[in-house]
This record gives structure tokens, sequence and C-alpha cells, in this order.
């Protein structure tokens, strides 16, 4: 890249991220029902339930990561990280920092620290975790990136993102494990618990 380039392209990442966080700023004054997640993909709001099925999922894998890497890991569910490509404020329902992870002065954490990202799917925004996500935890180059889906019950595993994209998943059928030990993050996710839909 030239200097040009470079500098265009920090203008544009800091556009995309004040109209981001004018976007985050409405939402949280608007009403939104309890027990419902707001994130932005591609520029468009999307607000979905959280059900039980997808809140037990999600806990198991979190327990997953502190049992692993301990209480103090920076591991966060539904929390704000503004992700490569146009307007994508996302809330990944677990992410996993660096342990050198800081926030930003305006509070955010960098895409660049995320080391494993899980998603667990919903009906409703299915289409985004298996798309405009993936593509862009791609091009963030976040080594894995885990996918549950308790509709078909199993998970699909990306690893190792290589000029903006994933090779093929791994399928892990739900009760078999989902093996991470060859992978930065280096654990184990048991799913023989994991509820299906």
């Amino acid at each position: 890249m030239t200097v040009l380039e470079d500098r265009i392209e920090m203008a544009d990442a800091d556009a995309n991220t004040e109209r981001l966080d004018e976007w985050f700023e409405r939402l949280e004054r608007m009403p939104v029902p309890e027990g419902f997640r707001v994130e932005i993909v591609g520029g468009s709001v999307h607000m979905v339930p959280q059900r039980n099925t997808h809140w037990q999922i999600i806990r198991q894998i979190l327990w997953a990561v502190e049992d692993r890497l301990g209480r103090k890991a920076k591991v966060f569910s539904d929390v704000r990280i503004d992700f490569p490509g146009h307007e994508n404020g996302f809330c990944p329902d677990v992410a996993l920092l660096k342990d050198s992870a800081k926030q930003d002065d305006k509070g955010h954490w960098r895409y660049q620290d995320v080391e494993f990202v899980a998603e667990v799917i919903s009906q409703g925004t299915a289409a985004n975790d298996y798309g405009p996500k993936r593509t862009a935890y791609a091009e963030a180059e976040v080594p894995v990136y885990v996918v549950a889906d308790p509709y078909q019950g199993r998970c699909l595993v990306y690893t190792d993102p290589k000029d903006g994209d994933y090779d093929e998943p791994t399928r892990v059928d739900f009760g078999t494990d989902v093996d991470l030990t060859g992978t930065v993050v280096d654990l184990v996710i048991k799913t023989d618990e994991f509820p299906t839909d």
C-alpha cells in the first residue's frame, strides 16, 4: 500500500466507527425489550431475542474457555467489537481477546486482538453468521471461528484464515468434542450437553 492508500483506509475506518458510535448511541436510547440482542451487520440493525437454547450453548462455551484459561481471561459475550467491512458493529456470542488487549480511547475493543469467536445460530440471523460475519472474521484474521447450530445439531469450526477467507470448515456433531488444542486457544469444548431445537 502507498501512504495515500493507508491514509484513505484510516479515514474510512474512522468514519465507519463514528457512524457505528452514532447508531449504537441511538439504539441505547430506544426501548429495546429485555432479553433482546442488538448488533449492526453490514449497516443493517438486527435485533433478536435470546432463547434458552441459545444462552445454554453460550454458557457452556464460556465455561470451557474459563476452565482452560482462568476467570481472568478476556472473554466476552454480546460486547461490541467493530470488524472490517461496511458498518460491522458485531456483538459476538463469545469473543476471546489476547491477554494484552486494551480498549482504545473511546472504550472500544480492537478486532486485531480477537483470537476466538463463537456464534450460536438463531433462526432470524443464521444468514449473518454463515455469511457476512464469517467474511468479516476472516478479513480480521480471527484465528478460530466456531458456529454452533442447534437446528442442525452441529458445529462448524473455521481456522487459519488466508486472503480474507477460511478454508472448508471442520464439521463436529453435537455429542462430539470440538478439539481446538492445535489452535491459539488450545482448548476442548464438550458439546454432549448442547441443546438442540
